[in-house]
């Protein structure tokens, strides 16, 4: 297969970034898999392969004879769950998620179909009403509250658990963990911790299961490839947590299109799917207020996982410490 190919690699401002794809073994073993796994189905990739490398990922694009391209994700240790946890979802929610063409757990390789039309190139296409926005919301949250019973399920594929219960645990371990934080804004947090606990022990009072959380729902993370159709893709950062604290990452960026008047009808068309399960929309709307604050540790211990670094100084634990500062934000709503 390496020699059927021209090959284009991206490595955007990540130019000295290990990555497993600068060995020839791994590269060439990469390729054989793809390889094979393709003539299985009668397939063969020929053109020019692209690959985007990245800290967090190998990622290529794969074009096949008479079809559409396939792609290869490769996960380092950190989100070794994504192809497992993928294989998963397709079988609980499969009218939301893709479904592998193959999945390699032990070397935590994946085989995608094309997925269709990023949301984000429609976006940069034409114009797109908010009420778009609050379809995919309504959708996303109906797909997590159809993954609530499997939520131990999706721990034991190893996706990491930051139970609303457990958050103020995580928060410490964030803060000990962080030489990256100036004094005083580490005094600040600290100061902090007695309230966090409150609305932590608050959010898991009011009885929303704990379930799977992308903690990255960007428009760059989903598919729209038709008026009626979303599909969202890429778990390496989801954790089983609190599922409002998803909200934050769609809505901040429909925000920034938008403006601020456009989270209120977010906020709604998320929270529709839960109100039939008991809970009042008073409550719901609480949930989502104490969740979009708490939802920063997920999002702190993800770039710690990705950047694992003893010290506490690298690049992990700014971007960590920087998310763990945004507990400070007012929620929008």
């Amino acid at each position: 297969m390496q020699h059927e190919f021209s090959i284009v690699v991206d490595r955007s401002r990540y130019q000295y970034a290990p990555t497993p794809w600068e060995r020839e073994s791994w590269r060439a073993s990469a390729l054989d898999w793809v390889a094979e796994q393709l003539a299985v189905r009668g397939l063969r990739a020929s053109g020019e392969l692209r690959v985007r490398l990245r800290p967090w990922s190998v990622l290529m694009r794969v074009p096949v004879e008479g079809r559409d391209v396939v792609w290869f994700k490769a996960n380092p240790p950190a989100s070794a769950f994504e192809g497992p946890l993928t294989a998963a979802l397709a079988r609980w929610v499969p009218e939301h998620v893709l479904r592998p063409l193959a999945v390699d757990a032990g070397r935590a390789w994946i085989l995608l179909p094309d997925g269709g039309e990023l949301f984000r190139d429609v976006l940069a296409r034409k114009p797109v009403e908010p009420r778009t926005w609050e379809e995919l919301l309504g959708r996303y949250a109906s797909l997590q509250r159809a993954l609530s019973p499997h939520a131990r399920e999706i721990e034991r594929l190893g996706v990491p658990a930051t139970r609303t219960a457990d958050l103020p645990e995580v928060f410490d371990e964030l803060l000990a963990g962080s030489a990256a934080l100036p004094p005083e804004a580490r005094e600040r947090l600290e100061l902090l911790r007695p309230r966090l606990a409150d609305w932590c022990a608050e959010l898991a009072s009011l009885g929303v299961e704990d379930t799977l959380d992308h903690a990255d729902l960007h428009d760059g993370q989903l598919f729209h490839p038709a008026p009626d159709r979303f599909t969202f893709f890429d778990w390496g950062d989801a954790v089983v947590s609190h599922p409002f604290c998803s909200l934050r990452v769609p809505a901040e960026k429909a925000r920034a299109r938008y403006g601020a008047q456009v989270v209120p009808r977010l906020l709604d068309a998320y929270l529709e799917p839960w109100t039939d399960a008991g809970h009042t929309p008073a409550d719901l709307r609480r949930a989502a207020h104490l969740a979009w604050r708490l939802s920063v540790l997920g999002r702190a211990a993800s770039w710690g996982r990705t950047f694992p670094d003893a010290s506490g100084t690298g690049p992990g634990s700014e971007h960590s410490s920087a998310s763990l500062l945004e507990i400070f934000n007012d929620p929008p709503f």
